[in-house]
């Protein structure tokens, strides 16, 4: 089951950066200004926050196994739709079920290793995902130097989905065994606990230190999607680098999240969820120091964005980890489904705001917008503790 669960995260991680890495070509051959992806990008998190807030009703009925299955084969069918749409209003068609599918499977997948598998496995798991997405660039890549198009870049993952969808029908039993043997009942393949209603958003919202957990998330990830996404900007306007220069040191960001998954699982095995998450905020804090610093260079700005990365590797799978414990595991998967939807408004709004910033003010207040996150979410995290811990 567990290697069915690692082989997923690589797969999941795959489509991410294929939109990003394709645009420049799929633009021209599409006539859609360069401009037009933030449209695509902003249906599939829509479709994402909408899959992620209904994931609790729909494993509760259909249980976390199905659910997962029918998600990466919603995703396979949409990647295969991207290889062949014939204009950007297809796209943007073609998006809505991307994002429905992609939002679900990570709701169910993610709460499903929380309540299942130790914490070092979470971040295991999300270096994984890393891995999955830092590869998928390379084989749009493959496709477009060899001459086959974007077309076929997509065709290449979503033929790698459909076999991880093959994988998960296959692994159905699996699921269904691993629910009874760990005692899981707010996450059994039949549906869950019995009688259980979902409890939607407003019943989320009303249990003690659901709001605190959240903002906690809204506020990580407006912190990791601000700081990728801007890292290269930066840069550029701040200490004069080359733009090529510039983003191929920004992309140190994601390497440092990358390692710093696959040591937090080590991490874990000595530090309980709560002082992971207060160690990965300190770093952080140091990261965002450097950045600020005025050294000499761009240098110092590269040492704080590796260590920002460093610094947001334990959190995310951390806080998912610590939700069973905190709130029990048959409200788990509500809030674990609430806790995406919140991710992904953090990560599709905080980052246009601060390009407001840059734009009407200064550039140079981008790790002081960082530093204002942090706060937030450490003081959530202390409050959290106060009422749950």
């Amino acid at each position: 089951m567990l290697a069915v669960i690692y082989v997923a995260f690589v797969s999941l991680g795959l489509p991410d950066a294929l939109l990003g890495a394709a645009w420049p070509t799929m633009s021209g051959d599409l006539g859609a200004p360069v401009s037009w992806m933030g449209g695509i990008s902003m249906t599939i998190s829509a479709g994402t926050i909408v899959s992620a807030l209904l994931s609790d009703r729909m494993t509760l009925r259909f249980g976390p196994g199905r659910v997962t299955a029918v998600s990466v084969g919603l995703t396979a069918a949409a990647l295969f739709g991207f290889s062949v749409a014939p204009n950007y209003w297809a796209l943007i068609a073609i998006a809505v079920p991307y994002g429905l599918g992609a939002g679900g499977v990570d709701a169910a997948l993610n709460n499903y290793v929380a309540v299942h598998y130790e914490s070092r496995h979470m971040s295991w798991l999300h270096c994984m995902w890393g891995v999955g997405a830092s590869l998928g660039p390379y084989v749009m890549g493959y496709a477009l130097t060899g001459g086959q198009g974007w077309g076929w870049g997509y065709r290449y993952i979503a033929i790698l989905q459909v076999a991880l969808t093959a994988v998960l029908v296959f692994s159905l039993p699996l699921w269904k065994s691993r629910a009874g043997a760990g005692g899981g009942k707010a996450v059994g393949e039949q549906g869950g606990t019995p009688g259980r209603k979902p409890l939607g958003l407003m019943g989320v919202l009303a249990i003690r230190g659901a709001k605190e957990i959240l903002i906690m998330f809204f506020c990580y990830c407006a912190i990791e999607s601000t700081a990728g996404l801007w890292a290269s900007s930066y840069m550029v306007m701040h200490h004069g680098v080359d733009a090529t220069a510039a983003a191929s040191l920004a992309s140190l960001f994601y390497v440092g999240i990358t390692v710093g998954r696959a040591l937090s699982g080590f991490l874990t095995m000595r530090f309980d969820d709560p002082t992971m998450i207060r160690l990965g905020q300190a770093v952080l804090l140091a990261g965002v120091v450097l950045v600020a610093l005025p050294f000499p260079g761009q240098w110092g700005a590269v040492a704080g964005l590796v260590t920002i990365g460093l610094g947001c590797a334990p959190i995310y799978p951390c806080v998912i980890h610590s939700t069973p414990s905190y709130f029990g595991e048959e409200r788990s998967q509500a809030i674990v489904g609430v806790q995406m939807a919140s991710a992904y408004v953090g990560s599709l709004a905080m980052p246009p705001v601060f390009g407001l910033v840059a734009q009407y003010v200064t550039v140079s207040l981008y790790p002081f917008y960082l530093l204002a996150f942090l706060a937030l979410m450490v003081w959530m995290h202390e409050r959290l503790r106060a009422k749950r811990g």
